[in-house]
């Protein structure tokens, strides 16, 4: 995908607070992105990070405090969006005493491309009764019929916070598989927040990283992992020289005197130098993650294929940082 892709979501300087009126405070500040129609875009950050203050307001839940959240080329909220998008909270909002096919049945009248088929595949995944209520069942279970009730919709945008967490692994394998099978037919793009980078890696093509308020990391996650490499220290030492080919950035705080020679560090890669850098290790998704968690000093940086200008500020190099 590129820059140019049509978008399905889009933030300019966007501000987000929590809390109770008179003791609200800043979670997100400023924070720029876009999301290009089909992707699966993964949200990673730290617990209390604004990974689901983020979805619920582009979910249209909650009013940005400050910027502009346009989805679908709508104001997010607007109610041309309703057939539109289709949100799962973390906490699996279902009425308990209803049962399996009385929800079905109110997302048929709800919602005008109500797909019946759909929603079945996640319940005969969970072995959910139709005549099971809502309040008996497993969280696994929930978690189904909460995913069978957003799917059923086809949505053009899925939200997902934290859907597959109490899903036993064969399960789980599944259910995401049936979620991508729906983008990659067309069906739309999910933005899916989760703290298990291992599902991600296997799932997402496009990754959020969000830390300290601010996003990190943006933009099509194989740009992000090609623009950095993993260096043990004479590498490290080659290029701070200025003996090795390309210029790097470390992202990890480290000393390369003070290093074990095998310890391996992850460096931002200029554009330009990238190629010549080809021999270099590149990171995993983890790897990428937890390198820019420990370092809050490192500025964030936006993938050049989601770097137009008025998303991020480029440099007469060609990198950019991420608007935030």
């Amino acid at each position: 995908m590129t820059a140019h892709a049509p978008t399905a979501v889009q933030a300019e300087g966007i501000g987000l607070r929590a809390g109770r009126a008179g003791r609200r405070r800043d979670l997100l500040a400023d924070c720029t992105f876009r999301v290009p129609r089909g992707a699966v875009c993964g949200i990673v950050g730290p617990n209390g990070a604004g990974k689901s203050l983020l979805l619920s307001a582009v979910a249209g839940l909650v009013r940005p405090d400050s910027g502009r959240l346009t989805v679908l080329g709508q104001p997010a909220g607007a109610d041309a969006l309703l057939a539109d998008v289709a949100y799962v909270d973390q906490h699996r909002p279902l009425y308990p005493r209803m049962r399996a096919a009385e929800l079905l049945a109110m997302g048929r009248d709800l919602n005008p491309r109500w797909d019946h088929e759909r929603a079945a595949e996640l319940l005969e995944l969970g072995r959910i009764p139709l005549d099971s209520r809502a309040g008996s069942l497993s969280g696994g279970q929930r978690s189904l019929l909460a995913l069978a009730l957003a799917r059923g919709k086809r949505p053009r945008l899925l939200l997902l916070d934290e859907p597959l967490s109490d899903l036993d692994p064969l399960v789980r394998r599944a259910a995401l598989g049936l979620l991508l099978g729906d983008v990659a037919e067309g069906q739309g793009t999910v933005l899916l927040s989760s703290h298990v980078l291992g599902d991600l890696e296997e799932a997402i093509d496009h990754l959020l990283l969000i830390d300290g308020g601010r996003i990190r990391l943006a933009g099509e996650l194989s740009e992000l992992l090609a623009a950095h490499r993993l260096l043990d220290r004479l590498g490290l030492l080659e290029c701070q020289a200025g003996l090795a080919p390309w210029r790097v950035h470390p992202v990890d705080p480290v000393d390369p005197v003070d290093v074990e020679p095998r310890h391996l560090t992850l460096v931002r890669v200029d554009q330009e130098t990238q190629t010549r850098a080809a021999d270099a290790e590149l990171p995993s998704l983890e790897e990428l993650v937890v390198s820019y968690l420990r370092s809050p000093s490192v500025a964030g940086w936006l993938a050049p294929g989601m770097r137009p200008g008025r998303y991020g500020d480029a440099d007469r190099n060609g990198t950019g940082t991420v608007a935030a």
